[in-house]
């Protein structure tokens, strides 16, 4: 695992992040390597996550591209380029279920 993904699941786990899941999509998306979900149990905690997050990888040398939905807090994208951190309450990121998308091949076209 790369130095920034350590920093990433470090952060996470500093605030208790829920159920972290690594996924590697290098086969999946040419616009990323890895997908990172992890829950959290409020918009507050959610929030506080993808701050601490943003704040311990800047420390350590890592800078965020963009963060999207820190206002309302459900579901906080966090894009490191190679990397794309989604923090998301449960009831989201069951409703979603990121995992199971991105765990799909895509289908082939008949030619």
């Amino acid at each position: 695992m790369s130095d920034l993904n350590n920093a990433i699941i470090e952060a996470l786990e500093n605030l208790k992040g829920k159920n972290i899941v690594t996924l590697d999509v290098r086969e999946l998306s040419d616009v990323m390597d890895t997908l990172i979900i992890v829950s959290g149990t409020s918009n507050r905690h959610t929030r506080s996550l993808a701050e601490n997050l943003v704040e311990e990888t800047k420390a350590k040398g890592f800078r965020a591209n963009g963060i999207e939905g820190m206002e309302a807090g459900d579901w906080v994208l966090v894009d490191y380029i190679d990397t794309v951190v989604h923090v998301m309450q449960e009831e989201t990121r069951a409703y979603y279920e990121l995992e199971k998308l991105w765990s799909l091949k895509p289908a082939s076209r008949a030619e």
